[in-house]
């Protein structure tokens, strides 16, 4: 979630940033009897769905810096800028050129990454993880396997090299000679990982808990990130390992899934930010963006109306009730009088 909404957020706050920092008759262009301002643009834009959006992105993360900035270190912003620079040029993107196309330096871009890093330790202090949570974390928990993966571009290559496979071809040699995994080909496509790794695709992890020592899988199809791009997967179990019943080995890893279970529920989240936002008593002060939190927070007017609205449905519901009872004590009575 963090490395996409940070990227994307960057074009559209720097809109912003250019009216923050320019006066409203700063010109933009001139031409024969009128010119665009900074003011003119700052009003086209501003009401555009994309830039409420940014605008309370923007009001939520600075609630967060303020508060739980201080929880973010230096090691942290450097460790997660690195994570983001390294997908970005595993796709074949200069990173540099990446954030220059946003308008971003690499120090205004740490920047963003710490207010996201915030976010995140701001929705995790408001977490309290129960023994149910923990016990739907070892539901669907898998302790870590060993075993060896091929990826391939088309299904038509995986299949051959199936039928290759289950007629005792070297799953290592094969793998070094023919996935384009770079990460594991080099060593035969040999990985470790349990449920909670995110090196190993989620489809390729089910499929291969599946197995038994020395099975190997039908072709796996693995679409990226983009939604774009498909790759192929062969994976053989080489040592799996069963959880059994006692699930207190395992707690810390428990605890870890259930965190992030519950801090990526969207219901969640949404109560923390309207706590958050409460709690620093934001007040929007240009009328083009009021209903920008309307999702986190009611005003009083609206929090009246819906009071009302309320009591006014329990009201009908009640004159309901009594109706109906009314209609019953008098359906009983002409029944009674009927057996009379």
């Amino acid at each position: 979630m963090k490395k996409k909404l940070i990227l994307a957020a960057a074009g559209v706050l720097s809109i912003f940033t250019l009216a923050a920092c320019s006066s409203s008759s700063d010109e933009i262009a001139t031409m024969k009897g009128a010119k665009i301002t900074v003011e003119d643009f700052y009003n086209e834009v501003k009401v555009s769905s994309d830039s409420q959006s940014r605008v309370a992105n923007m009001i939520i993360y600075k609630v967060f810096e303020d508060k739980y900035g201080d929880k973010v270190s230096t090691k942290d912003i450097d460790a997660k800028f690195d994570e983001i620079k390294e997908s970005a040029e595993s796709q074949g993107q200069n990173f540099d050129d990446y954030l220059k196309q946003y308008g971003y330096t690499q120090k205004s871009y740490k920047a963003l990454i710490k207010q996201s890093l915030a976010f995140e330790a701001g929705i995790e202090s408001h977490i309290d993880i129960t023994d149910e949570d923990l016990k739907t974390a070892w539901d669907s928990f898998h302790p870590e396997v060993e075993a060896q993966i091929i990826s391939v571009a088309t299904e038509d290559e995986a299949k051959e090299i199936k039928a290759e496979l289950d007629k005792d071809g070297d799953f290592t040699k094969i793998a070094k000679e023919k996935s384009t995994d770079t990460a594991t080909k080099e060593d035969g496509g040999k990985v470790k990982f349990d449920s909670t790794s995110t090196e190993v695709p989620a489809a390729v992890q089910e499929a291969a808990f599946k197995l038994k020592n020395g099975e190997v899988s039908d072709a796996i199809a693995v679409t990226d990130s983009t939604g774009y791009q498909t790759s192929y997967y062969l994976v053989k179990m080489t040592k799996t390992s069963a959880k059994g019943n006692d699930m207190d080995p395992y707690k810390d890893q428990l605890k870890e899934i259930a965190t992030t279970t519950k801090a990526s529920d969207s219901t969640f989240q949404a109560k923390v930010v309207s706590d958050e936002l409460k709690e620093a008593n934001v007040k929007i002060k240009d009328d083009a963006f009021k209903d920008v939190l309307s999702q986190y927070i009611q005003t009083e007017e609206s929090s009246t109306e819906d009071t009302a609205a309320s009591s006014t449905k329990e009201s009908t519901k009640a004159e309901s009730s009594t109706d109906s009872s009314e209609k019953t004590s008098d359906s009983s009575s002409a029944t009674e009088d009927s057996s009379k």
